[in-house]
């Protein structure tokens, strides 16, 4: 359609540059692929491969070129933000899962025990990096990777290029995605919360049946183990609401598609 060789023209390569904006907001915020765990290089040799795969097969109308050099850093900002909304709903269900990690470790009594996280550098609760690897590990074992991979090619037959907007059933539709970071969290934490806050009351109970017992002392290795055992015994429960949230991401990728569709 546009061929980049041997001779590309300057709109060709301007054309080229929006997609490899949209790929790239994309992958940026996409889980596994936009953490500092994968190296800068591997990321740029991904995004610009995916591009000059997808840069072919694509039949949209390249938008008019700007003729001045801010408009066009405009355009290009506004095809990384469709990339960026795209992959922010993948991130919400691993801030639910980071989220239900830290509410188990405070719980279990972990929250010193707080370690540098080397994919975001930030300190992290140990059970928020625990869970957020076994949600990576379902991300990959279902393939949900290439439900971004498809969407990266269907956006561009719903949004056109720099028709980036934000609008009120956009910010809507956003709020109530992120509302569901506070309602997984607390699904996958439930288990463990329940037998923990059971425990507690039990504790409670016989530290005023009998005063002089150390409740302190056998409290805090009972809740690190009597969580561990919990969350191998329902670690299934966890991995089936991971797969019901990730299995309803198609869906709202449509809704978001419909939302940012409507500027263009």
């Amino acid at each position: 359609m546009f061929p980049l060789l041997p001779f590309p023209t300057p709109r060709e390569v301007i054309f080229f540059m929006l997609v490899l904006s949209r790929v790239a907001g994309i992958f940026a915020a996409l889980p596994v692929f936009g953490g500092r765990t994968l190296p800068v290089r591997i990321k740029t040799i991904t995004v610009f491969m995916i591009t000059l795969l997808c840069f072919p097969t694509l039949s949209v109308k390249p938008p008019e070129i700007p003729s001045d050099a801010f408009a066009l850093v405009l355009l290009l900002l506004s095809e990384l933000m469709i990339g960026l909304t795209l992959a922010l709903i993948s991130q919400i269900i691993f801030a639910a899962v980071e989220f239900s990690g830290q509410i188990i470790g405070m719980q279990m009594g972990l929250t010193i025990s707080s370690i540098i996280d080397p994919s975001q550098g930030t300190q992290t609760q140990i059970m928020s990096v625990i869970q957020t690897l076994f949600a990576t590990l379902i991300f990959l074992s279902l393939n949900i990777h290439h439900i971004f991979i498809r969407a990266i090619i269907d956006s561009f037959q719903v949004i056109p290029l720099g028709g980036w907007h934000i609008s009120g059933e956009l910010i809507h539709f956003l709020v109530i995605r992120t509302a569901d970071i506070f309602i997984i969290g607390i699904r996958l934490a439930a288990p463990v919360m329940v037998a923990l806050l059971l425990t507690t009351v039990a504790l409670g109970i016989m530290a005023r049946a009998f005063p002089q017992m150390n409740i302190f002392m056998i409290s805090l290795p009972l809740n690190v183990g009597l969580g561990l055992i919990v969350m191998g015994i329902t670690l299934t429960v966890f991995f089936r609401v991971l797969e019901v949230s990730f299995g309803e991401l198609n869906g709202q990728i449509t809704a978001l598609f419909r939302h940012l569709g409507k500027g263009g």
